[in-house]
């Protein structure tokens, strides 16, 4: 066919389209395994990370073995009979066979709905609890964000707080990342003495003379609504629909 036929145009083009699609085909399932190695691999580090005992330096897999998995139910806090390192809890909250609705008025973490069973992480030094890791989410100004918070073996006291994934404006509710302010939740309380969650992320810096500051933490300059998306989905995972009947039962029983 002649260079200038419409037909070998449009040969040539199907040609080079089908050729590109196989290409493309081989090299997503070739890389399946590896692209699923590094989600695993990549969550991984972030518990470590939570847990407070990431070294760049050794081997992730190694660095795991001290963490336990487990799934807890969150309605009764108990530990289920449940492949923790199989199970994917956001999988789960979209199944309507395994979440459940969560009311508006109760809904302080803008997620519509939840998985019934939760991933939580312990930490351990032999028999004695050090940090218990437990997964975090909700909605910030732009995006839902995903994170961890380690709490100390009093199930109040923060050890470590951030975010995995999110989609916030940089510069402003994207400082959820910066480590300077990801340090100010160190050491802070989540329940009051009733134990209810307090924690409160204000605006502006908290006074050291406050008698409260044991429970805030300083705001973001410019992203109101991503710090208090921040402060609601700490409250809600750690309050009495999220993780709290598994805290109370994991003290009342000594951490076990």
């Amino acid at each position: 066919m002649s260079n200038d036929s419409t037909m070998k145009i449009f040969t040539v083009a199907f040609s080079l389209c089908l050729i590109c699609s196989l290409l493309v085909s081989t090299a997503a399932v070739g890389l399946k395994s590896i692209q699923e190695d590094n989600k695993v691999k990549e969550r991984k580090e972030n518990i470590l990370k939570a847990a407070g005992i990431y070294n760049e330096d050794k081997s992730v897999d190694e660095l795991y073995k001290q963490i336990e998995p487990k799934v807890v139910d969150l309605g009764s806090g108990e530990y289920v009979d449940v492949d923790a390192a199989a199970y994917d809890q956001r999988k789960a909250a979209k199944d309507p066979a395994s979440n459940i609705a969560i009311t508006s008025e109760d809904d302080l973490a803008g997620i519509g709905q939840r998985a019934k069973y939760a991933s939580v992480y312990l930490l351990k030094d032999g028999d004695k609890l050090k940090r218990v890791v437990l997964p975090l989410h909700g909605k910030g100004l732009w995006s839902t964000m995903y994170g961890f918070i380690a709490l100390a073996p009093d199930f109040n006291t923060v050890k470590n707080f951030g975010f995995y994934e999110h989609a916030e404006t940089p510069g402003l509710g994207g400082e959820v990342d910066n480590p300077n302010w990801k340090i100010l939740w160190v050491d802070k309380k989540v329940y009051n003495e009733q134990g209810d969650p307090v924690i409160d992320v204000i605006k502006g810096n908290v006074s050291p003379t406050d008698p409260a500051a044991q429970y805030k933490v300083d705001g973001i300059a410019g992203a109101t609504l991503t710090a208090n998306g921040v402060e609601n989905l700490v409250r809600y995972w750690l309050g009495k629909s999220g993780f709290g009947p598994y805290l109370k039962r994991l003290a009342a029983e000594g951490g076990v």
